[in-house]
């Protein structure tokens, strides 16, 4: 127990104390959390701005839709101007029965939502007016776990990219440093079970990593960025746990082969930044081409993603944990196994 400690105590150390580490490990992932986050924290809530002139059933049914955000004019000339001005993409009046609707055909998307929500809203009074029972009911509903906001998103995938990172770096960059300067090779001489010292590195990586998504879902829950935690965030627990393991086998390899830091650093970035792009970390896949998709469906940073953003935003329950940790589960005990058979104590 002394000498597991000691290393844990000079891992999390030697950490603290070297600022290069501290800031790419911690304060990089957090700015791409809080940029992100302020660029896209209200592209879910924008409403659709519409002029108005007048007011009527049509005009009261269209502001309780709530998606809709009222520029009120005095008269349909000064209405239509701002519309041609580009102040507004459309511009409704409802005087006597009538309701008048002009548009900008210049944006065509903000033309059609236009054209269909009035349309709608329209079609809906009119029906209401004649006492009829309708025909075709519609049923609608929010999709929470289809249709996430940007932080929603954000949140689990930049998380899983920052501990990733620090997992690879932190393992590899150790190995590396301990076996140049003959560290290793004291510890191999030294009455020390070599379990030991991998365990106390595993414990900087997991202390490490629980800091890291406690600073994260902390920001991410102000009011600036709006992070709403699920029932089931607690299931990601084990996921988190997993993809530590998992990464930090990745560093153990790569810092069993590395001979110098610039060579450990460079390997590392070669492994964790393609596969941030392609797991999902800052944006959807739902549109990648299929072949993406199956490149990106065996890397191990895909499935923490989508394990932590299942349990800790879609409230999924306890069967959708078999993927994920079945998958980080079997890359850790693969490449494990793969940098156990090639570690060096010493440079050859």
């Amino acid at each position: 127990m002394t000498a597991f400690k000691s290393l844990t105590q000079a891992g999390v150390k030697g950490f603290v104390r070297d600022k290069a580490t501290l800031f790419f490990s911690i304060v990089f992932p957090l700015m791409f959390l809080v940029v992100f986050g302020l660029i896209f924290g209200n592209s879910g809530t924008n409403k659709t701005k519409l002029g108005v002139v007048g007011d009527g059933p049509v005009v009261q049914a269209l502001n309780q839709t709530g998606v809709v955000d009222f520029q009120h004019y005095g008269s349909l000339d000064e209405a239509v101007q701002h519309v041609k001005d580009g102040d507004v993409p459309a511009m409704i009046a409802e005087s006597g029965g009538t309701v008048t609707l002009r548009f900008a055909a210049s944006d065509q998307t903000q033309a059609g939502v236009v054209q269909g929500l009035v349309s709608g809203v329209t079609d809906k009074v009119n029906l209401a007016a004649t006492h009829q029972k309708p025909v075709v009911n519609l049923d609608s509903s929010q999709v929470e776990d289809s249709s996430l906001n940007a932080i929603q998103y954000l949140t689990p995938g930049i998380l899983s990219w920052s501990v990733a990172t620090s997992a690879v770096f932190g393992a590899a960059l150790t190995l590396v440093s301990w076996r140049r300067k003959q560290v290793l090779r004291r510890l191999r001489l030294a009455p020390i079970n070599p379990a030991v010292v991998l365990t106390s590195r595993l414990t900087v990586a997991v202390t490490l990593a629980v800091v890291q998504a406690a600073m994260f879902v902390g920001i991410a829950s102000l009011p600036v960025f709006g992070l709403k935690l699920s029932g089931t965030w607690y299931l990601g627990i084990p996921v988190f746990l997993l993809g530590i393991l998992a990464f930090f086998s990745i560093g153990m390899l790569v810092g069993s082969f590395a001979k110098t830091e610039e060579a450990g650093t460079a390997a590392a970035n070669i492994v964790v930044l393609p596969m941030a792009f392609l797991s999902g970390t800052f944006f959807p896949l739902d549109s990648a081409p299929s072949w993406l998709k199956t490149v990106s469906n065996v890397l191990p940073l895909r499935h923490m993603n989508d394990g932590l953003t299942d349990f800790l935003v879609r409230g999924k329950d306890a069967s959708a944990l078999l993927v994920p940790c079945a998958v980080l589960l079997g890359f850790m005990l693969v490449v494990g196994f793969i940098a156990s058979r090639v570690f060096r104590w010493e440079d050859a």
